[in-house]
């Protein structure tokens, strides 16, 4: 292009500082939001490696965008690397616009870099006229009713940055410059003034995590309850409502929004922000009313399977289980069935509601040998294992595996809930309460190892418990299988579908273990929603134990897709989960298959007692 006269230079100027402020104007406004935030309690950048290392893949690689949704996110990816190839070109294109260009198809280092750079345009118009088609066309449903017009100039204005690079490689005129330039120009400033500015927060967002998946902030001291009005809205929470892209992934595999009811996640999101840009983070102006719905913060399941599909890092969980505190701990959150939960929780010890004594006729029934520090391994009850008559089964069958596998183990005399349904639907008085009991057993009954049937009380102990003390390291029961399958008898067997529970999937990353121990008795498949993308039961978040459902039940939707599969069994690895399908596969099928605990169908092999 020929060097630009002293007015051209000038209008570019002017038009570049134009573009600088209206960008600074929305942006910096958001900025002060964030910085006006509390700080976040118990935040610590260590361990930095894994953070690099998140970074790296899922920014730089776009790994968790390809690897959920391969085609459309390999389109977003070509868009992502398309905008770092062209940073170069672009300060480039500006240094140029002031007579200074620093690179040149005459040298060796520019001429290569301009084609790469154009290998990159040609790959996001192609992506971008694609992702274009399916969000104004295809339209998938979790992408909302109302597609915003400014994603459809954004594609524009992106694929017009690509044509009018390319462009110069035959017409490398003013004409074709300012045409380059003004796409620029206007680009910039929408940004932050739509979803968009995910492209400049996102990144933030991904490094600065809370370190662990759905990991819940301590509350900051005795006047700290939780998410309750603006005041409580952290710097980590007001970046991620920022960051959220509107993509819908969260709700493409929310178990509450597939089955009709209000929640969705993507909203709880957007109503931070929402909140954010009316009130501000120092209103006293509750958080669940305007723009967050009470209702849709307690239908939460707690699956982790928004912020599991996330590839922004919006952590869904520590923020509705914020405001789940926000309501209980201040007593605006009024439900009968809650209510009774956390009289069970207080008075009895578990959240079934039964006498204490009832878990030791099991025991003496049984002949459990109570645990003295001899055994090598504490079994912990849990409340289904130790009154539900189902997860009593459960318990019992497992004990014999360990039995034959000549296992020591011995159960406490005294056990408590974890408190599981109590931190997830924000109460956290009673969870403190029931985490620093049971710490004290322990310790006075020197456990040192503690193995578990319950995913839930895994997840709790292993991770929840630490505001309040270290507990002994726990293991499902389906590690402890597995480690030993080489000692477990083989059978053939019926065909066994399997049913990932989020909180040993998703929460602790457990998918091989379990069915190995089920490979043992008979053929595995898995339902087209499996591992990482297994549809929840409907059990967690406490929502087990708060009466019946709106809309269609969670446990009926995924009972459907496992008797679909034409399986003999299902193999549950979750005394919740077993409690969900017991109803459920009887509900959607008149012959339903068996339901079974991996640890029933191992012991199912075993040979009878001498």
């Amino acid at each position: 292009m020929p060097a630009p006269s002293l007015v051209e230079i000038l209008i570019f100027l002017a038009l570049l500082a134009a573009s600088a402020c209206g960008f600074w104007w929305r942006f910096g406004k958001v900025l002060r939001i964030i910085q006006a935030a509390k700080p976040d309690p118990g935040f610590s950048l260590q361990p930095l490696g894994k953070r690099i290392w998140d970074f790296f893949s899922e920014v730089l690689l776009q790994s968790k965008v390809i690897q959920q949704r391969p085609l459309p996110g390999i389109a977003h990816a070509f868009v992502f690397w398309g905008f770092c190839a062209f940073a170069l070109v672009t300060l480039n294109h500006f240094a140029t616009g002031v007579g200074f260009p620093f690179l040149s198809r005459d040298g060796w280092f520019g001429r290569i870099y301009f084609y790469l750079a154009a290998a990159f345009a040609v790959c996001v118009a192609v992506s971008i006229s694609g992702l274009f088609i399916r969000r104004f066309f295809v339209r998938p449903i979790w992408l909302g009713g109302n597609v915003s017009w400014e994603s459809g100039v954004i594609a524009f204005l992106i694929f017009n940055l690509m044509i009018t690079y390319l462009a110069t490689f035959w017409y490398d005129t003013k004409l074709i410059w300012w045409a380059h330039t003004l796409t620029l120009l206007i680009f910039m400033p929408l940004i932050p003034h739509t979803k968009h500015l995910h492209l400049v927060l996102s990144p933030v967002t991904v490094f600065l995590s809370r370190g662990g998946f759905s990991q819940i902030p301590p509350l900051a001291g005795d006047e700290d309850f939780g998410l309750d009005t603006g005041k409580d809205l952290t710097k980590i929470v007001a970046l991620q409502a920022y960051s959220c892209v509107e993509c819908g992934r969260c709700t493409e595999h929310c178990p509450a929004y597939n089955t009709g009811k209000v929640l969705n996640p993507k909203e709880i999101a957007l109503g931070v922000r929402s909140y954010l840009n009316e009130f501000g983070p120092a209103s006293d102006e509750p958080l669940l009313g305007k723009y967050i719905s009470q209702e849709a913060a307690f239908q939460c399941t707690t699956c982790g399977a928004c912020e599991f599909q996330c590839p922004v890092g919006v952590e869904h969980l520590p923020i509705i289980i914020g405001l789940r505190r926000g309501a209980v701990n201040t007593g605006k959150w009024e439900d009968d069935y809650g209510t009774k939960l956390f009289l069970n929780l207080e008075k009895n010890g578990n959240a079934l509601g039964f006498s204490s004594m009832e878990r030791q006729k099991f025991i003496d029934k049984q002949q459990f040998p109570i645990f003295d520090g001899t055994q090598e391994y504490c079994l912990w009850l849990g409340c289904m294992g130790g009154y539900d008559p189902k997860g009593r089964e459960i318990i019992s069958d497992f004990a014999r595996v360990m039995d034959h596998l000549g296992a020591t183990f011995g159960v406490l005399k005294k056990e408590k809930c974890t408190g599981d349904p109590a931190r997830r639907l924000g109460n956290d008085l009673v969870f403190q309460q029931l985490a620093e009991q049971n710490l004290e057993t322990l310790t006075q009954s020197k456990v040192k190892k503690i193995v578990s049937i319950c995913p839930h009380c895994v997840r709790t102990i292993s991770t929840d418990w630490k505001e309040y003390g270290e507990a002994p390291p726990i293991e499902h029961h389906s590690e402890f299988m597995a480690r030993y399958k080489d000692k477990l008898p083989r059978a053939s067997g019926p065909k066994i579908v399997y049913h990932d529970p989020c909180y040993l999937g998703r929460y602790r990353g457990i998918y091989d273990e379990p069915r190995e121990v089920l490979a043992l008795s008979g053929e595995v498949i898995d339902p087209p929603r499996s591992r990482e993308r297994s549809f929840c039961c409907g059990a967690g978040g406490g929502l087990a134990f708060l009466g019946e459902e709106t809309g269609d039940r969670v446990s009926h939707n995924r009972a459907k897709e496992l008797v679909a599969t034409g399986a003999e069994v299902v193999g549950a690895a979750c005394p919740f989960c077993n409690t969900m399908f017991r109803d459920a596969l009887s509900a959607v099928s008149q012959t339903p298959p068996k339901l079974l605990d991996i640890a029933q169908i191992a012991a199912a092999s075993l040979p009878p007692k001498a």
